[in-house]
């Protein structure tokens, strides 16, 4: 069992360190990451068919998708705290009279599709606020790690070059 622990904790190691040298660059992995938190932020009162988006949002925006599908599962953790901002801003941006009124539905069902709509416009509206809020500090970061293993690379590579003196 120990074996097999140690062997999921070398392959996210390996599958990060792929993810941080990524060709592309650093804006590619930051924009799947903010991709993938915005889609999060609306995905659940839509019953998850908002993943969808993924997929046609990191082709048109050149995003990564293995940091997109991070940014999903890191929006996951977050949601439900930020579900209540959800609603406040869904509220602040839809009518005071909007509601969702189908005839043949019990009032409690109304409710609860007024309630998810809500939830799907502060989702959207939040969801990209916060996109643009991590984009620039993830690209940031990681262009901060490839600068350093640069440097650490000529170092190594001055330290094991031959001095060639002029004779």
């Amino acid at each position: 069992m120990a074996h097999r622990f140690v062997r999921f904790k070398r392959w996210l190691r390996y599958k990060y360190v792929g993810l941080l040298r990524a060709k592309g660059g650093a804006s590619m992995v930051a924009m799947g990451f903010a991709i993938g938190l915005a889609i999060e932020m609306f995905t659940f009162p839509t019953f998850g068919f908002a993943f969808l988006l993924i997929f046609p949002l990191v082709y048109l925006l050149k995003g990564n998708l293995p940091a997109a599908l991070i940014g999903f599962v890191f929006g996951k953790l977050i949601y439900i705290p930020m579900a209540f901002l959800h609603a406040i801003v869904g509220g602040w941006v839809l009518p005071k009279h909007f509601t969702v009124h189908i005839p043949f539905l019990y009032p409690w069902v109304n409710e609860a599709l007024t309630t998810s709509l809500k939830l799907i416009v502060g989702g959207i509206i939040n969801g990209a606020l916060l996109g643009a809020l991590f984009y620039f500090p993830i690209k940031t970061s990681l262009e901060a790690f490839k600068n350093k293993r640069r440097e650490k690379r000529k170092l190594r590579r001055g330290r094991l070059e031959p001095k060639v003196s002029g004779e």
